[in-house]
């Protein structure tokens, strides 16, 4: 439909502490609604997605940017990745320290014909297109998750974008890559299928490429709910936890998850407010923890 749009975002699959409840939903409302933002004044999905993202990179309850949990030594290293569904162009850095916007960097590398860019490279980059660089105190490492952000846009025009961040595992081993900036792992977009996010074990939604599988089962026709919970079973060769947004060239949102909790927002053209979802602690996540569109 000319002029829709839609967009959906995730704060990771994590478990929740009570007390940290209402400032996930806050900070997952925010972010849609930065996106929407651009959305709805006829901005790009690239926009919206960049967007929604920096909004939770920004946000220290999030384990991205600002928010980034420290590795073995104490020292935070982000990953981040974009992609245009359109051109299929693709903007990833990892290992990357002293930089509050990961995604934006990403997004500069959109230009250029390197795919992804790691470490001293990826730092080198941030500071000749003039990102600031500063010292990145970690936050404390959570008691247990795996807390990727994301978002999908799809814009009036019909263009489909999508984002990650995150900040990894805490403690992990220093250079470790999880599937955050890998292309057909952790994310993935096509405007003439979908796009697709992932969070969860990076290591395991890499063996089994997520978010292609995901993308594969939607150009087989597969409904965004039925093709999430699809991609969700190959996990079960290997075990794993993950959660899965979608959105499609139609605009039907779907997500899922086989963790603990989920954070989800989602908003669209018709919608006055974003809806969030605590996903495994909300009546609504129970049953699947599906969200059909």
């Amino acid at each position: 439909m000319a002029g829709a749009w839609a967009v959906v975002v995730h704060g990771g699959c994590k478990p929740i502490r009570p007390d940290e409840v209402e400032a996930n939903r806050r900070g997952i409302a925010a972010a849609a609604e930065a996106a929407a933002d651009r959305l709805r004044s006829g901005g790009s999905a690239l926009d919206a997605v960049e967007a929604a993202v920096r909004a939770m990179e920004d946000d220290p309850i999030f384990n991205a940017g600002r928010g980034a949990v420290g590795n073995a030594d104490g020292v935070v290293e982000t990953d981040a990745s974009i992609m245009n569904g359109d051109t299929l162009d693709i903007g990833a850095v990892c290992a990357l320290q002293k930089v509050a916007n990961p995604v934006s960097v990403a997004r500069a590398l959109l230009a250029e014909e390197e795919v992804l860019l790691a470490g001293e490279g990826a730092r080198r980059f941030a500071a000749a297109r003039g990102f600031e660089l500063q010292e990145m105190p970690p936050r404390p490492t959570p008691a247990g998750g795996c807390d990727t952000v994301g978002c999908v846009a799809l814009d009036s025009r019909g263009a489909i974008a999508v984002a990650t961040s995150t900040g990894g595992l805490g403690g992990a081993p220093v250079g470790r890559i999880g599937d955050s900036p890998l292309p057909g792992c952790g994310f993935y977009a096509d405007s003439a299928v979908g796009g697709v996010s992932a969070t969860g074990e990076g290591e395991r939604i890499a063996r089994t490429l997520l978010a292609a599988r995901l993308i594969q089962a939607l150009e087989a026709g597969a409904h965004p709910h039925d093709a999430v919970q699809a991609t969700l079973a190959r996990l079960d060769r290997i075990g794993g936890e993950a959660g899965l947004i979608v959105l499609d060239a139609a605009g039907r949102i779907g997500w899922g998850f086989n963790a603990t909790q989920f954070a989800v927002g989602w908003m669209t053209a018709g919608d006055e407010a974003p809806q969030v979802e605590i996903a495994g602690l909300d009546a609504a996540g129970s049953g699947g923890g599906s969200r059909l569109s």
